[in-house]
């Protein structure tokens, strides 16, 4: 099966957003993409948290959720839809929901990003405090498709490896993940991180990520990457906005699990 990170600059403009994301799905499409992760904060990218709160959609109606299924009906390719706000218990702080569509434009699962970004970057002179802005969710999301157990987590849950352990329990064969890793964190540590992942949870690993400048004067690393189960990249997007493809293999990855069963000695 092959699957494709979609990697963007987004920004203020959500139609300017939407019309890019058109774009690079049908170029996964034509790639022969059966499933395509978009990057977080894919639909609006700005610098103030108010824009956004005015922006969020009631969950399961608005505007983003209603152009995401409709390409996926049109590619023919489940999507994951990045981060989008979505209107919470909190009026002033919506989730930063990832939603899965499948072929057919049908939702498939929701996650709400858990691990909030309220860092002061070291060695840089930027800091963030996502919490003030986005109620955090609670539950990992592991979900069952044609290619095998599927689990979905967002940029900074990338951090918190008992997350993964918790998916790898259920069973977990591909991690998706959306990501706007700024250029400092994403040059230290997103490649390692990803590969820590995938090898640790003997599991694909696809994750799609924001490239160069955004309003507010942030900058991402880019970098969309696909590893395998062994830690190996299969594909690297660089930093230009555009598609990156890889095939899962699914008897590669029972073979490792079988003749390397690290995940069977598990103690703790």
């Amino acid at each position: 099966m092959r699957f494709a990170v979609v990697q963007m600059n987004s920004g203020a403009q959500v139609s300017a957003n939407l019309q890019q994301m058109d774009t690079l799905l049908h170029q996964a499409a034509d790639a022969g993409a059966k499933l395509a992760v978009l990057p977080e904060n894919f639909a609006f990218f700005a610098a103030d948290p108010e824009s956004r709160i005015a922006l969020a959609e009631e969950d399961g109606n608005g505007p983003v959720q209603d152009a995401v299924a409709a390409l996926a009906r049109q590619t023919g390719m489940w999507v994951v839809a990045g981060t989008l706000a979505l209107k919470s218990i909190d009026p002033q702080r919506p989730v930063a929901a990832c939603c899965v569509y499948d072929a057919a434009g049908e939702r498939r699962g929701r996650y709400d990003k858990v691990h909030l970004f309220d860092v002061r970057i070291p060695l840089a002179d930027e800091s963030y405090s996502e919490s003030a802005f986005t109620q955090p969710g609670s539950e990992p999301l592991v979900i069952a498709t044609p290619w095998g157990k599927v689990g979905i987590a967002v940029c900074y849950d990338l951090r918190f490896p008992e997350q993964f352990r918790a998916m790898s329990a259920q069973g977990l064969d591909l991690l998706l993940l959306p990501a706007a890793f700024t250029v400092p964190t994403g040059r230290a540590h997103w490649e390692i991180l990803l590969r820590a992942r995938a090898i640790e949870n003997l599991c694909y690993v696809a994750a799609a990520a924001q490239t160069g400048q955004h309003p507010g004067g942030r900058a991402t690393w880019g970098h969309s990457l696909i590893v395998d189960p062994w830690g190996q990249v299969l594909a690297d997007a660089g930093i230009s906005v555009g598609v990156a493809t890889a095939d899962m293999d699914r008897q590669r990855l029972e073979r490792l699990r079988t003749e390397f069963p690290v995940l069977q000695h598990r103690r703790l």
